[in-house]
């Protein structure tokens, strides 16, 4: 994030405001295009679940009016006088066990004439054993297995009520019959309130499927769950049988919230639920929407992708054109500008673009004018000033220097040495006629290396000559012109500082050319200093000794502001080895 954070800072105006530009738009399009079929979802959903809760609402009907055909049934068994005594008494005759038994069939068919438009078996089991169904096939369970059956021990325990429960029975496994819901009910008096026999309704899973089969479609299911959270019955018959707890509880929820609709991750996919109670069932009826099928028909994500992407693109080719020709003026003068330096801002701006280009580009030309008086009346100065110090400097020479020299004089004229003598005057004649000359004026490398001669020659005479002095200049340069004074301040504080430690030593001083530059180095074996030291030129000064007081670094200053700053004074030293000074000029014919 770093890294492209600060690549983005140093990005190009065009670039920062298309990439601006770039995220602001797909991020506005994404927003709205995610807001846009959020709420065509939600339309749709909320639209889709009042119709189908319509569609509830008409299979919970058709539920009740089965309910109530089987409600009339049961009602017919139990005022049925003819079947309370055929299930309460005790038959020992063979022959009066028959007739009850073909009364008991009678009995059952006026019975089952109120279930003739459904599919289902009427059952009923009385307290002496006797028992008799319209259709086993419905549910193939036999006598035995009944009386223990689950379905009546909960028929027991509430007598008065109407049980819907599920079977789907080893015996029907068994034969391959299909799930049945039987409904269940205890006989029993009026008057005393005892129990003498059990009903029994089994209905095929396949009747319940038909109140509710032309509703359904691929993604669009229907299921019947009892209270334990057993799907009783459903379009999907891989569902029947098994238990969905997080299922029941979106319906209990909704039983109790009186809610419209859920939206939930149920069996692994995201589902729309809806909820009716069956009251008189005690069970739910629940219908489950896939939401990827049922909204994917409606809404084209893809399609939509598409469009956006081809609006998206659309957009940022017309702001990156729109941009580019907005910065194109301003790209042109930031480059113009920065390549300025590159031509000692003598290099003007062309004026072009838009308002706010064209008053930078005035306003730059206009300091370059600027900037060129100042940089020209600074470089005047500058020179004034240099030329005013070195001129001072040149006429004070040093009175110590003068002293000890004519000391030196009287002495060797005392020692009758008036050759030495002779020569020794000749020397100051001609270091001073050098030094107190013009200071614009220039000399030759030949001219130089006289004066470095009588210098040394003069010093030699005061302190002898532990102190060897060489000189190797190239023929070809002695012609060469260079600033008075240039080699002299070197030499000189070789002389004084270079050999405090070491008695004797020698100093040797180079000229020669290497391509369009003039190299002059003055090389000592002395005592060196405690670093290498480039281009950092130490002042040193000892007035006892110096002959004009003109330094190391001044030498430097002069020769930058004459020639520039590609020219100059470096000095490398290493302790106990030496100093090397190596001094840079540009070759300057005569």
């Amino acid at each position: 994030m770093r890294l492209f954070s600060g690549r983005f800072k140093q990005s190009g105006l065009l670039v920062k405001m298309f990439l601006v530009t770039v995220v602001s738009i797909i991020a506005v399009t994404v927003i709205i295009t995610w807001t846009t079929i959020r709420m065509s979802e939600r339309f749709f959903i909320e639209t889709f679940s009042i119709t189908n809760f319509k569609v509830l609402t008409q299979i919970k009907e058709s539920f009740e009016s089965y309910h109530q055909s089987v409600v009339i049934a049961s009602n017919n068994v139990a005022q049925s006088g003819t079947i309370k005594r055929i299930l309460s008494e005790e038959y020992t005759d063979p022959v009066k066990l028959l007739r009850a038994y073909y009364n008991l069939s009678q009995q059952m068919k006026r019975v089952s004439s109120s279930l003739e438009a459904y599919e289902a078996g009427v059952y009923v089991m009385g307290i002496n054993g006797i028992g008799y169904s319209t259709d086993r096939t419905y549910w193939p369970i036999n006598d035995e297995e009944l009386r223990n059956h689950p379905i009546t021990r909960d028929t027991r325990l509430k007598p008065t009520r109407l049980f819907y429960q599920y079977d789907y029975s080893r015996q029907a496994k068994a034969v391959g019959a299909e799930p049945t819901i039987v409904a269940s009910k205890a006989l029993m008096e009026r008057m005393t309130g005892k129990s003498y026999g059990t009903m029994y309704f089994a209905i095929p899973e396949s009747e319940w499927k038909s109140f509710y089969a032309n509703y359904t479609s691929p993604g669009n299911d229907i299921l019947v769950m009892d209270r334990s959270g057993v799907i009783v019955s459903s379009n999907r018959t891989d569902l029947i049988g098994d238990k969905a707890m997080e299922l029941l509880g979106y319906a209990a929820e909704m039983e109790r919230t009186s809610g419209d609709y859920r939206t939930a991750k149920v069996m692994g996919k995201e589902l729309i639920v809806l909820s009716e109670y069956l009251a008189p069932f005690d069970m739910y009826l629940v219908n489950l929407i896939d939401k990827q099928t049922a909204i994917g028909h409606f809404i084209d994500r893809k399609a939509i992708v598409l469009i956006v992407a081809a609006v998206v693109m659309a957009a940022l080719l017309i702001v990156f054109l729109i941009s580019r020709r907005l910065t194109r003026s301003l790209s042109m003068l930031v480059r113009q500008i920065g390549s300025a330096s590159k031509f000692d801002f003598s290099h003007y701006v062309k004026v072009g673009g838009s308002y706010e280009t064209r008053q930078i580009g005035h306003a730059f030309n206009a300091m370059l004018d600027e900037l060129h008086d100042y940089v020209e009346k600074l470089v005047q100065s500058q020179k004034q000033i240099r030329n005013a110090e070195l001129e001072a400097l040149q006429q004070q020479i040093n009175p110590h220097f003068l002293y000890n020299t004519l000391a030196s004089i009287k002495f060797l004229v005392q020692q009758g040495s008036k050759e030495e003598a002779a020569a020794t005057i000749n020397a100051l004649i001609s270091l001073l006629q050098n030094a107190i000359g013009h200071v614009s004026e220039t000399i030759t490398i030949g001219q130089e290396l006289v004066n470095l001669k009588n210098y040394v020659f003069i010093n030699q005479k005061r302190y002898g000559d532990r102190i060897k002095v060489s000189y190797f200049a190239a023929p070809d340069c002695l012609q060469y012109q260079i600033p008075r004074l240039i080699l002299q301040p070197f030499i000189e504080n070789s002389f004084f500082h270079a050999f405090n430690r070491k008695p004797e030593g020698s100093i040797h001083v180079m000229v020669w050319r290497e391509g369009e530059l003039l190299i002059c180095e003055v090389v000592d074996n002395g005592d060196g200093m405690e670093v290498t030291v480039d281009s950092a030129l130490p002042n040193v000064k000892n007035k006892r000794q110096l002959f004009t007081g003109i330094g190391v670094r001044n030498v430097n200053e002069r020769i930058k502001l004459i020639y520039g700053e590609a020219y100059g004074v470096s000095i490398s030293s290493e302790r106990g080895e030496g100093t090397k000074v190596r001094i840079v000029l540009p070759l300057v014919a005569e």
